[in-house]
């Protein structure tokens, strides 16, 4: 697993996008306006781990949910939660509900069931499926909804105890068993309750995930290129839930990819447990710099987006081969997790600092304009405050364009449990909260430094009743995680991409006026 960068919880889009649409404060920061319909967005970030809100997010789509039934076999209700590679999972058990005659419907009270697809990685992430999970059985004993079906890493990594603790859920479906998702809902509505959990062992070769129902605008879509992982983090339990890495052939991988470019895909962007080691298992090496000159080739693709890249396996060829394209965009997502030799030691990250120095200093060289984008640790075992002091000069040499910081989280079936020298969660909160004050001054500089450039702007969503204010989003940033780009231009529509000059920054966002023409 290439580290906690991997559960920075995805809201699904429309929820992202109405989000984004609700914010409601004043500019700040250089160059900042404070007057017209930008003064009513607020600037401060969706925290994507705050514990749960009272509601699910239920999921809708701009596709119909019309089945070529006379009828429907059943409606339902369905909330994804977790990092994209679940929400590929979810929209491919979405698409194949769809295609066997269910209806999807935007709220549970009245559906036949509801399905929630969970997270499981650390506790504020099994903490918020539970709360869902309760949300669901409560409507159910009030008979508002006649069926719960728990999927996804949660029920796999609980699947010995989530029936014993919460007897109303109906059903119980791992990782693995998503292909089975309509037998299950079948089996739901029939009424049969002779076989209530579906768990299959990890498959020496990848599911399918063509047929999707997508859940994130049509512009954008996640394509997993692997599933699992062979990395042996001592805080990760990724592989005890989605087992050893498999890659996904490669003729397969272009096969979706252009399914999803015929459905109007411009940004693609590439998530696996960890991306550099693709092929390995396969083809006997890593095969990431040949898969993208492939994907390079799709008709209708203009950014290519690479997230969860471990450092190792990183070779001159993929350096060069992102440096001299045209679609993929100059953003990587590497997910470091601490820059002490003991904390990497410690985590079993088989990395040095030295080594990971040598090859940022690679890719800031050659790839020109670079984003990087990293997550860090705060409060592993054993974490003293010189080891912090290394981390925060690190983040301070390497100055980051985007960086997240989760707190060290205890996870009883990893290895890392079991290290002595436990911190206590309040230095453990001190720190995080020190680390991004850090970072806070050097995104607010970067962005500062954005001012008077021109960069295209990919249009996600429309501010209401504003005929002529957009969010976007640059090459800079990735869906949902980072920051967004305000825009002022006539003309446009989300999934158009549009040349735009920066005229201030709102915190961590930016704030632009179209100067070229949408296309």
């Amino acid at each position: 697993m290439a580290g906690y960068g991997g559960v920075a919880g995805r809201m699904l889009g429309v929820e992202v996008e109405n989000a984004l649409r609700s914010r409601r404060a004043g500019l700040g920061g250089r160059g900042a306006a404070n007057d017209g319909w930008l003064a009513d967005l607020k600037s401060d970030r969706i925290d994507r781990f705050s514990l749960p809100s009272p509601k699910a997010p239920f999921v809708t789509t701009t596709y119909s949910t019309d089945t070529d039934r006379a009828g429907p076999k059943g409606r339902y209700a369905f909330v994804s939660l977790g990092c994209p590679k679940n929400l590929v999972d979810s929209e491919r058990m979405l698409g194949m509900l769809q295609l066997d005659g269910y209806q999807l419907v935007n709220e549970p009270q009245g559906a036949d069931f509801a399905i929630v697809n969970t997270c499981g990685f650390i506790e504020q992430a099994r903490q918020e499926s539970f709360a869902v999970i309760d949300e669901m059985l409560e409507l159910k004993k009030q008979g508002h909804l006649r069926g719960v079906i728990v999927s996804g890493c949660l029920a796999e990594r609980q699947k010995e105890s989530l029936l014993v603790d919460r007897p109303g859920i109906d059903q119980l479906v791992g990782v693995f068993g998503r292909e089975e998702v309509t037998k299950v809902a079948d089996r739901l509505i029939g009424g049969l309750a002779e076989q209530r959990s579906v768990f299959q062992p990890a498959p020496t070769h990848t599911l399918p995930d063509t047929s999707r129902m997508r859940i994130t605008p049509k512009h954008f879509a996640f394509l997993k290129i692997s599933e699992g992982c062979d990395r042996l983090c001592t805080f990760c339990a990724i592989p005890k839930m989605r087992g050893k890495h498999v890659t996904k052939p490669m003729e397969t991988v272009i096969a979706e990819a252009q399914e999803l470019a015929a459905d109007g895909v411009r940004e693609l962007v590439i998530v696996a447990q960890d991306t550099t080691y693709y092929g390995r298992d396969l083809y006997g090496e890593t095969r990431l710099p040949e898969l993208l000159r492939e994907l390079e080739k799709v008709k209708g693709l203009d950014w290519i987006r690479l997230m969860y890249l471990y450092p190792m396996y990183f070779s001159d060829e993929l350096i060069d081969t992102i440096a001299s394209s045209e679609r993929i965009v100059p953003y990587l997502d590497m997910p470091l997790q601490h820059a002490s030799d003991q904390m990497l030691k410690r985590m079993q990250r088989r990395v040095t600092r030295g080594e990971t120095e040598t090859l940022l200093g690679k890719l800031r060289e050659r790839i020109p304009n670079l984003a990087m984008r990293t997550t860090f640790i705060t409060g592993f075992p054993g974490e003293t405050d010189e080891h912090f002091a290394e981390l925060e000069a690190f983040v301070r040499a390497q100055q980051f364009e985007r960086l997240g910081v989760f707190t060290y989280s205890y996870e009883p079936d990893t290895p890392a449990a079991k290290l002595p020298d436990q911190l206590p969660e309040d230095l453990k909160a001190e720190r995080r909260d020190h680390l991004m004050g850090v970072q806070q001054e050097i995104a607010f500089a970067w962005n500062d430094a954005q001012i008077g450039k021109q960069v295209d702007v990919l249009i996600d969503s429309a501010v209401p009743d504003e005929p002529t204010a957009w969010i976007g989003r640059s090459y800079a940033d990735a869906p949902d995680v980072d920051g967004v780009v305000y825009v002022t231009g006539t003309g446009l529509s989300p999934g158009k991409l549009v040349r735009c000059e920066i005229v201030a920054r709102q915190e961590y966002d930016l704030v632009a006026v179209a100067c070229g023409e949408p296309r």
